[in-house]
């Protein structure tokens, strides 16, 4: 995944005690990304705008909100989170991240 014509926010994003971390990426169409890294536990996340999260290495389960299934996915996969709700995620491993700020 390579980006062209972006900014990217220097100051970084910590959630959880530093366990989950990311910077933004703005891009000349308005548009936001955020690159971060997960390290392995549990973490409840909850979003306004709609998100595809794409893992680009490591490996994770995922629970949508109002689910009571847990999802397996692996580096080079991708999950999509609804507007205005939660979703829990077990990271496995150290796990690299994109997500898109639909």
């Amino acid at each position: 995944m390579n980006f062209e014509n972006v900014s990217i926010a220097v100051a970084g994003n910590s959630y959880f005690d530093g366990a989950v971390t990311s910077r933004t990426v703005n891009f000349a169409d308005g548009s936001r990304k955020t690159l971060g890294f997960m390290q392995a536990g549990e973490f409840e996340f909850g979003t306004e705008q709609a998100e595809l999260m794409e893992i680009t290495s490591g490996e994770l389960e995922f629970k949508l909100d109002g689910s009571n299934e847990w999802t397996k996915i692996n580096g080079g996969e991708s999950f999509n989170v609804p507007a205005n709700s939660k979703f829990q995620v077990n990271a496995k491993t150290m796990i690299d991240y994109c997500c898109t700020y639909l």
